[in-house]
Parts: structure tokens; sequence; C-alpha cells
């Protein structure tokens, strides 16, 4: 892997073929100076925005971007700091565009997106009453079998995604099934990016024993308690897990935390605007 030294100012949705995750931001849904962590990845052709929240607009405007430009989303679960750009993305892309985008997403998402999200902005917008298809191409993934929870998988293009359900909010749930519905992703059976989770060792175990992961892209707390995984959780783990850890989703003060995170070996801190190639 190779992780460029700067942030870059010029992003493209297309490549010579390597796996590149640029990240728009690294930050948490209350951080003030990061972007909140929305994650472009592209290979050669083909490009997949995991999440979109309320700064991506300006995030990738940052990198050189246009909302509009980009043609393929996937949602991981419905906080502001994933979703908050979605209404931008449907509305521009029905009446500036022309053209829907796409989104992977499964149908018991879709029904909860639409209507506990994006439905009060938009469907009434015309004269007749529009529903998530009139807005967005759906790429529905297929579930897949052999893991402990539910599972699912589709390509787009030459990517390789892997849906799982993780253990998100709220807080008193006791596991993936009880908790609200929210997914992390394997792509191309190499990188693990958790999206948002509460401590959950078991799924990271699974998942790096059945393909053998080079990173883990993991949100961090900078405190215990919540419906996050925190730093001092993350220093439990085998420290073969820890040194794959790229840390995102921190908070502004994550500075204060540098020499704990070296104490536990993890790989490194995300940076926002910083592309990780994988030849």
């Amino acid at each position: 892997m190779k992780i460029s030294k700067h942030p870059i100012s010029k992003a493209q949705l297309k490549n010579g073929g390597d796996l590149d995750l640029l990240l728009l931001g690294s930050g948490s849904a209350f951080a003030t100076t990061l972007h909140q962590t929305n994650v472009l990845v592209v290979k050669g052709n083909d490009h997949l925005l995991i999440d979109c929240g309320t700064q991506c607009t300006s995030a990738l405007a940052q990198v050189g971007l246009k909302l509009s430009a980009i043609q393929t989303f996937l949602i991981t679960h419905s906080h502001a700091d994933h979703i908050g750009g979605l209404e931008e993305a449907q509305l521009s892309a029905r009446y500036i565009n022309k053209k829907r985008p796409s989104m992977v997403i499964t149908q018991q998402y879709q029904d909860i997106l639409w209507n506990q999200s994006l439905r009060g902005g938009s469907e009434q917008s015309e004269v007749k009453r529009l529903t998530f298809p009139d807005l967005w191409k759906v790429i529905r993934p297929s579930p897949i079998k052999g893991f402990s929870r539910d599972c699912w998988q589709t390509s787009i293009g030459s990517i390789d995604v892997k849906m799982f359900r993780t253990m998100h909010f709220p807080d008193k749930a006791k596991s993936w099934r009880d908790s609200a519905w929210s997914c992390g992703l394997v792509i191309d059976e190499r990188i693990l990016f958790t999206s948002d989770t509460r401590f959950d060792p078991q799924m990271l175990a699974e998942f790096d024993s059945k393909f053998s992961l080079e990173v883990i892209f993991h949100d961090c707390q900078l405190f215990t308690g919540g419906v996050h995984t925190s730093i001092t959780e993350l220093s439990h783990l085998p420290e073969s897990i820890r040194r794959k850890i790229i840390l995102v989703h921190y908070g502004d003060n994550w500075r204060d935390f540098m020499a704990q995170a070296n104490d536990a070996k993890f790989h490194s801190w995300g940076r926002q605007g910083h592309t990780y190639q994988f030849d």
C-alpha cells in the first residue's frame, strides 16, 4: 500500500487499474476541523462513494470534484454525517443532470432510508409522488452465506464489495441483530472499512481470518462509551489486528492521543484528503 504524502487537490474518477481509496474526511460526526469520514473508491473506470454526509459537497470540491460527477453510492447507515448530502445528490441529478445515479442498497435499508430520511424532502417535488427508484438506479446486492452475520455481495465493475451488518446504535443493543440498520464493507477482499460500530472483536477476527485483510479502516472514538469503538478498546485487540488498523472517524483533539496510538502499534491515523493505493 502506498499513501500519498500530501492531500491531493485534483482527484480523478478513473485510474490505471489500481485500487485507490481517497479519504474525503477523517472526522467524527461532531468534528469541526475535519471533514466527515466519507470515502471515494476508484479502480480502473469504476468508482464508488461510501457515504455522503452533510459536508460531502465541500469535501469533494476540495479535491476538484462535484457531487454531480459521482455516479455510484453506497450508504452504511442513516446518521447525518453519512446521509446528509443525499438529498442534494438525488435532486440535482434529477433536475440538473437529468440522470439517475446508482446506489448499492438492500431492500430492507432502502425502505428505511427512503421512508425515514429522504422521502420528506423529495416525494412531492412534482405533480406525481416520487419513489426511491424514480431518483436512483438500484444495485441490489445478493445475500451470501458462510458468515456469522448477514452479508451481501455485489460488484461495481471491477470493484468487489461485500457488505456486512454492524453493531452501531443504540448502545443498549446486545448484538448486530438488535441494532439499527448499519453495515461495514470488505473491498476486493483486501480492505475492511467498518464505517461506524461499537467494539466488535469477533467481527474483526472473522473477516481477517477469511480474507487475510491488508488494512482495516476502523472508526475511533477518543473516549469510551456511547455508540463507537474507543481507542482504548481498540488497544486491547491482538497486535496482529492492531498493526492493520488505520484510525478514522476521530475527534478534533486526536493529536492528544498520538502517544497512545503509537504505544498500541496501530498502522496509522487516516488523514483527510490522502489517497491509499493498492496495486
